[in-house]
C-alpha cells in the first residue's frame, strides 16, 4: 500500500512538473502579431477595480433604498393573511389595493434603478475604453504590429506578443481612477 501511495506521488509530481515545463514553452513570438485583453485590463487596472467598487457600492446603495418597500410589502401580506377572517371586506379590499400599487411603484423603481445602474456602468467602462485607445494604439505602434488579435480568442499566446500588462500600466498612469455617482438615463429622443 505504501509503495502505492508512494507512486501515486511521484506520478504526480512528474505530471506537475510536466505541465510546469509545458506551461513555460509558448513557442516563438510571430513578428507583426500582438494580442490585446481588454478583459484583464478592466479587472486588474485601477480605474477598472474603482468601477467595480463603486458599483459595488451603488448596488448596495439601491438594496437600501427598496428595503422598505419590500419589509412594507412583507409586513402587509402577512397582515392581510391572518387577518383574511376578521377584516371588514370593504376595508380589505382598500388594504389589498394599496398593496398591490405599493408592489408596482417597487418594481417600478427597481427597473429605473437597474437601468441606472447599467447605463452608469456603460459610461465608465466607455470612459476607461477611450482612455485606453490611445495607449493600445501606441504600443500597437511601438511593438510593430500589423495585427492585434483579442485574447478572448486565442488559447495560448507568447508572453512578447501581449500588450495588456504594459496597457494596463499606461492606463494607470494615465486614469488612475474614477469616481461617481449613480446616473439617470438619458430621455430617448422621438426617431431614436
Amino acid at each position: 500500500m505504501k509503495t502505492l501511495a508512494l507512486g501515486a506521488f511521484a506520478l504526480a509530481m512528474l505530471t506537475g512538473t510536466a505541465a510546469a515545463a509545458q506551461d513555460q514553452n509558448f513557442g516563438p513570438a510571430i513578428p507583426g502579431v500582438c494580442v490585446y485583453h481588454h478583459d484583464r485590463l478592466l479587472a486588474q487596472s485601477t480605474a477598472g477595480q474603482s468601477v467595480q467598487a463603486g458599483m459595488q457600492r451603488l448596488q448596495q446603495e439601491v438594496q437600501a433604498e427598496m428595503a422598505p418597500y419590500e419589509q412594507f410589502v412583507q409586513s402587509e401580506v402577512q397582515a392581510l393573511q391572518q387577518g383574511r377572517g376578521t377584516i371588514p371586506q370593504d376595508q380589505f379590499a382598500q388594504r389589498e389595493q394599496a398593496l398591490n400599487t405599493r408592489v408596482q411603484e417597487a418594481r417600478q423603481l427597481a427597473q429605473t434603478r437597474e437601468n441606472e445602474l447599467r447605463y452608469t456602468q456603460a459610461v465608465q467602462l466607455q470612459s476607461i475604453a477611450q482612455a485606453a485607445d490611445p495607449v493600445i494604439m501606441a504600443l500597437y505602434a511601438e511593438r510593430g504590429c500589423g495585427i492585434l488579435i483579442s485574447r478572448d480568442g486565442v488559447l495560448r499566446v507568447n508572453p512578447t506578443m501581449d500588450l495588456t500588462e504594459a496597457a494596463i500600466q499606461r492606463v494607470n498612469a494615465a486614469l488612475p481612477s474614477l469616481s461617481f455617482t449613480r446616473m439617470t438615463v438619458p430621455a430617448q429622443q422621438p426617431g431614436q
